[in-house]
């Protein structure tokens, strides 16, 4: 079993990756952290009871207007599960098209099943829950980014 851990300013997250679920996907991100892609990136979306997003490479500049908009050049294939959107749930950001993720990825901060079959699961939080919520209850702007930056200083894949 491959495992992610993300070492933030506010402490580590660690996640279990889930390729019988989503082996694209884990693949993409497995190699996207191998190169260090998001190594200095933030988690620029928090939404309490909801989810905290990041991977977005334009948030290694100070443009907050082009925050969320980010990726690698390329998009991924959707692969939707029966895995349900609870609490530790890591799963694939992407915009209207279901084909649109790339690299940005969002950790469910609070069971959310009406994201199920909408979006791809490919990963679930086993250590750092708590610094999951630490992040999701920063103050924050108009735009649900926080006010503090929170970044992945460095992403590695075991």
């Amino acid at each position: 079993m491959a495992t992610v851990h993300i070492e933030t300013n506010l402490g580590n997250i660690s996640f279990k990756l889930l390729p019988e679920l989503a082996p694209e996907t884990v693949r993409n991100f497995e190699k996207l952290s191998k190169d260090g892609f998001y190594d200095g990136t933030l988690f620029h979306r928090v939404i309490p009871g909801f989810m905290i997003q990041g991977g977005d490479p334009n948030t290694k500049t100070d443009n907050k207007g082009s925050w969320g908009m980010g990726g690698p050049g390329y998009n991924i294939k959707a692969e939707f599960s029966s895995r349900s959107h609870l609490r530790g749930i890591v799963s694939m950001a992407r915009s209207q098209d279901p084909d649109s993720a790339g690299s940005q990825f969002f950790i469910v901060t609070s069971d959310s099943a009406f994201l199920d079959r909408q979006y791809t699961v490919f990963g679930e939080v086993i250590e750092g829950m708590d610094i999951v919520d630490k992040i999701v209850n920063l103050d924050k702007d108009g735009n649900d980014c926080p006010l503090e930056k929170t970044q992945m200083v460095n992403v590695t894949v075991k």
